[in-house]
């Protein structure tokens, strides 16, 4: 017989979590998410996708605004679960909460602890430029993403891979040893050394500015990065440009940084320290999203004309 838990969760990367304990068998008793919010240019409310998987699943679902409010901890308490399951919930949880399932709350986290404690592990480890990365089950404390290990699992990330394809990667892998967590909720964690800990911030729209002068590959690795949002962004002709996805070609250059290479094809743009970056698709405000070489056709960009001017 599953454990009774209660889950907690709200962005895309949770469900998979959400729905492997559903299939394994767990008694869900309540899945919490976040508050609906305003979304897209209408401003209409959006459901999260916790909720959108909890509503399909026909479970109890609860939309405090705040966790940690007397109500809310007074309904957790009320539920008695043997165990609560955090997975980007996008609150902090109280240690009153904390005490409240027997065997504690454990949380799937998408980095390979303690690297990249934070809002935002995915993104950070790819504008990072990391190799390798994957997930960690934790039973939290009052910290943030400081609490004791329980179980890891490694996955390489492709040169090319950006963020929503590496999470839809990292979900299922969270998913899986989650399980394997569950069916020993009791095992023996490991504490982290905060000396090797490292940040992933959350993201804001300052993020996406971009220095020409930066080398090739941080450029590139800000953009898989931070795709979607807030994406990597440049200025050219007055307008703000978006870059959407961009490759290192293998070649270099004496250009200063910003500077636009040849004069057809896919844009290039000379970076620091010699390197070059090609844009392969952009949008400049306003306009649809489309190949740098058909943008260069539409505009009749030169060669030497400046990025980031």
């Amino acid at each position: 017989m599953g454990l009774r838990s209660v889950f907690l969760g709200t962005p895309s990367f949770a469900v998979a979590s959400l729905e492997a304990m559903v299939r394994a068998g767990h008694h869900v008793l309540s899945v919490y998410t976040q508050p609906d919010r305003p979304k897209g240019r209408g401003q209409s409310l959006a459901f999260s996708p916790v909720k959108q998987s909890a509503l399909a699943l026909g479970l109890p679902l609860a939309q405090p605004e705040r966790i940690r409010h007397p109500d809310c901890v007074a309904a957790l308490s009320a539920l008695a679960p043997d165990i609560m399951v955090v997975v980007g919930y996008g609150q902090i949880i109280p240690q009153n909460i904390i005490d409240i399932p027997r065997f504690g709350i454990i949380n799937v986290h998408g980095s390979l602890l303690p690297k990249y404690r934070g809002a935002a592990p995915i993104q950070w480890a790819i504008a990072h430029g990391e190799s390798l990365t994957g997930v960690t089950t934790m039973r939290i404390d009052a910290g943030l993403d400081t609490g004791d290990m329980l179980l890891k699992a490694e996955t390489p990330i492709d040169p090319n891979e950006n963020a929503v394809t590496l999470g839809e990667r990292l979900a299922l892998l969270g998913a899986e040893i989650l399980l394997q967590t569950l069916a020993d909720p009791a095992m023996p964690g490991t504490p982290q050394n905060s000396a090797q800990a490292t940040h992933a911030p959350i993201l804001s729209k300052l993020d996406a500015a971009i220095d020409w002068s930066w080398p090739a590959s941080l450029i590139h690795n800000r953009c898989r990065g931070f795709y979607p949002w807030p994406g990597v962004a440049t200025q050219f002709r007055d307008q703000t440009l978006r870059l959407w996805r961009t490759s290192l070609p293998d070649e270099s250059t004496t250009f200063p940084p910003g500077r636009i290479l040849g004069s057809r094809g896919p844009l290039r743009a000379a970076c620091g320290q010699g390197t070059v970056l090609q844009l392969e698709e952009v949008q400049q405000e306003g306009r649809k999203r489309v190949s740098s070489a058909d943008f260069r056709n539409g505009l009749r960009i030169a060669e030497n004309e400046i990025l980031g001017a």
